[in-house]
C-alpha cells in the first residue's frame, strides 16, 4: 500500500522529500477535479491520501461524498503555501476528539 497526494507544486517538493512518491500536481491542463478522477483509477494500492484543504475545497461535493462512502484511503487534509483556510473543518482532530472523549488544543 502506498501513500498518494493531491497539491501544488511547493508543497509536492516537501512531500517528496518525506518519501511520498504517487504525487498529482495540478498544471495548466489538468485541474484539481480531473486529477481527482485520475487518482480515482488508482486507488486499488493507496492507503493514505494527503490532499491540500483547498483542492479538497474546489473539488467539493463529489470528495465530501466519497470521504463519506470510504474507509480507505485514509483521507488527510493539510494546509497548503497560503496557511489554513479559516473555518475549515480538521476531520483528524475531530476522529481524536470523538475516540479520546476530549479535544487536543496545540
Amino acid at each position: 500500500m502506498n501513500i498518494a497526494a493531491l497539491c501544488d507544486a511547493d508543497t509536492a517538493v516537501g512531500l517528496r522529500l518525506a518519501g511520498v512518491h504517487q504525487i498529482f500536481v495540478p498544471t495548466a491542463e489538468k485541474t484539481p477535479t480531473q486529477l481527482w478522477h485520475t487518482l480515482l483509477d488508482h486507488l486499488d494500492d493507496i492507503a493514505l491520501l494527503i490532499i491540500t484543504e483547498a483542492f479538497a475545497a474546489s473539488i467539493g461535493r463529489e470528495f465530501e461524498e466519497f470521504r463519506l462512502r470510504t474507509i480507505i484511503p485514509v483521507i488527510i487534509e493539510i494546509p497548503d503555501k497560503q496557511g489554513k483556510i479559516p473555518d475549515h473543518i480538521d476531520f483528524v482532530s475531530n476522529l481524536i476528539k470523538k475516540a479520546v472523549g476530549m479535544e487536543i488544543n496545540k
